[in-house]
């Protein structure tokens, strides 16, 4: 059983209301989660010693997470990853978004669903997060009701995402959580072994948009699908790191997504999901200059993402799986996080 606890993480600034932070405990996870984008700010998770240590990257006070910071622990709206030149074609007719990450869109915007305060509600062993995202809100078409709920079951962290929309819109949501099983603030993720089950992956332009491709791993620096020490691995191959989508089983049902092992601690991290995709991410960008928990710093390859989510710029990519949500449809996705010692 997990128990939740609740309180003030902090105040927003000029009135904008109070973050609350939601800590979910159960015999082998401790978690905390705010109202400030519905944001994973700690996870701490056993070694094999029993040692716990927070496995997340992050800040201790709110002030961390109103800076320009990228993306740590939160929920990603209303359209995670990018969208090529931030413009797409509903109906016939054509929508405009805010250029974030020249040339394109990136994670729902200027002011996503990661910037605002969500309203909570208290569950016997998780919390519920909703909101109502109006009508033209960063250039998206239609009311969009979102409700995100985080759930604890001994080592699992189960994330489910709802929403149902006003009119057409894309809609793909996930959560930005940055990793690292030695524990955060630990300078680097090459230790780390990791597996993802996904035959193909999109190769992306300079941009980071898809190209439309969807290539086979085979042969190729992305076939992951038998374990891979990740500092060996991007030696090997010469590459500046991952932020790609890997495509996974086309399923609505639960499946496998990911394992990540590291060896010196022996925590695990499995990952499984109903979404057709998983952006995996390095921290190519962190760049050391962000302090975090505990004085920690963040440098490039410091922490990995594990986004599952739809193919990034399925709206203008007619062959990737569909990503409207249109009236009287309901977006239903989970995604289980499962920590274990090997």
């Amino acid at each position: 059983m997990a128990s939740v606890t609740r309180a003030v993480f902090g105040e927003l600034p000029s009135g904008g209301g109070t973050v609350e932070k939601f800590q979910l405990q159960s015999d082998l996870l401790r978690v905390d989660i705010i109202s400030w984008g519905c944001t994973i700010t700690a996870l701490e998770v056993k070694d094999r010693q029993g040692r716990a240590s927070d496995v997340v990257l992050g800040f201790a006070e709110l002030e961390g997470y109103l800076q320009k910071q990228p993306y740590f622990g939160a929920v990603i709206g209303r359209v995670a990853n990018r969208i090529a030149k931030g413009t797409f074609k509903v109906d016939g007719k054509e929508y405009h978004l805010a250029i974030n990450k020249e040339p394109n869109s990136l994670h729902g915007g200027v002011r996503g669903f990661d910037k605002v305060l969500w309203t909570p509600w208290v569950l016997s062993n998780g919390v519920q997060f909703s909101r109502v995202s109006p009508d033209g809100e960063e250039g998206y078409p239609g009311e969009l009701k979102v409700w995100v709920t985080y759930t604890l079951d001994g080592g699992e962290l189960v994330v489910n995402y709802r929403a149902q929309a006003s009119q057409a819109t894309p809609v793909n949501l996930t959560n930005h959580s940055y990793f690292n099983l030695a524990g955060q603030g630990s300078p680097n993720i090459y230790g780390h072994e990791v597996t993802i089950e996904a035959d193909t992956y999109l190769p992306v332009d300079e941009t980071l948009i898809p190209i439309g491709e969807v290539a086979p791993v085979q042969g190729t620096a992305f076939d992951l699908r038998k374990p891979v020490e990740l500092g060996k691995h991007l030696q090997d191959f010469q590459l500046n790191g991952f932020d790609h989508n890997f495509c996974l089983k086309g399923s609505k049902e639960k499946h496998f997504c990911a394992r990540v092992h590291h060896a010196a601690s022996g925590r695990v991290l499995e990952v499984y999901t109903t979404q057709p995709g998983v952006q995996f991410y390095t921290g190519n960008f962190l760049d050391g200059t962000l302090k975090g928990k505990n004085g920690a710093v963040y440098p490039k390859h410091s922490g990995f993402c594990l986004e599952t989510q739809n193919w990034p710029d399925a709206v203008n990519q007619p062959h990737f799986p569909p990503v409207l949500l249109r009236p009287g449809e309901e977006y239903d996705h989970t995604t289980w996080f499962k920590f274990s010692v090997a």
